[in-house]
């Protein structure tokens, strides 16, 4: 039986999780919160308490807690899927999350994790005026961007295993949606800027034929083929779901990115679940 370990059972590990042991794979699965344990382990996953820490070195409790050696252990590939909750530019956020990936990477190298599979976000590209493809170079514009650009050289540049990085758009699912956010709000910017958004079940999906076709040491932006203004795309779900519409400045956006998934579509064969969105 194939045995993955998931770095993160939260929005999207949780679910993704559940659909691997339907398809006969055993899943460990991480959580920072004691509390959910129980969750994992009624889903069929078996629960580890992992919190990773910035604190520099390798000294074993305390650059991470937990068992990371049982996690990790028998598994060959590991699913990193940590967001790095960084907002702003601080005095203590300067590489945080990258350091937690590097403390990390030493448990990897002596476990039997052969495979990674490291999820990040397109915003390492910025809001550059242009098709966004994974040749695109690289230039973000937020400290939770930078740390990822950081966090996947890191990942891909080490010979022990094989990385593919899965860059996701704004993430949409059936409890997670930005219009409940901007209902009812006014003066809204980037009126014209065009969408980029990944719904749950096609995170989950395109996860799992990656592993299914052995796609690694690859890049990949993992966004809809969708791509209508922010503004006719948020009125419309705004009336769907019976919310008080947004209201949008008269002003142009200079942001019109477009990211393009055409290489998940070829070399996946995949196609988009555009009916959810």
């Amino acid at each position: 039986m194939k045995k993955i370990s998931i770095l993160g059972c939260g929005w999207l590990g949780l679910p993704l999780a559940k659909k691997l042991i339907e398809k006969g794979i055993s899943v460990k699965g991480s959580t920072t919160s004691e509390s959910k344990l129980s969750i994992l382990e009624d889903s069929g996953i078996n629960p580890f308490l992992v919190i990773l820490s910035e604190v520099e070195g390798n000294i074993e409790g305390e650059s991470i807690s937990g068992n990371i050696d049982d996690f990790l252990a028998e598994s060959e590939i590991l699913i990193i899927d940590i967001p790095p909750k960084l907002r702003a530019v601080t005095s203590d956020s300067n590489k945080v999350f990258v350091q937690k990936i590097e403390n990390l990477i030493s448990f990897i190298e002596k476990s039997s994790i052969t495979k990674v599979l490291f999820v990040s976000s397109t915003s390492v590209y910025g809001d550059g005026n242009e098709l966004i493809t994974e040749e695109t170079n690289l230039n973000p514009e937020t400290e939770s961007g930078k740390q990822l650009v950081l966090a996947e050289a890191i990942l891909q540049k080490n010979q022990n295993f094989e990385t593919t990085i899965l860059r996701f758009g704004g993430l949409i699912g059936e409890d997670r949606h930005p219009v409940k956010f901007l209902a009812g709000k006014e003066n809204l910017e980037n009126t014209d800027a065009p969408i980029n958004l990944i719904h749950q079940k096609d995170c989950i999906a395109i996860i799992e034929e990656i592993i299914n076709q052995q796609k690694w040491n690859e890049v990949f932006n993992a966004v809809a083929p969708f791509h209508p203004t922010r503004k006719d795309y948020y009125t419309q779900k705004a009336e769907q779901q019976n919310l008080v519409l947004p209201k949008f400045s008269s002003e142009k956006s200079n942001i019109k990115k477009v990211i393009s998934s055409e290489k998940i579509e070829n070399i996946l064969n995949y196609q988009f679940k555009l009916e959810d969105y």
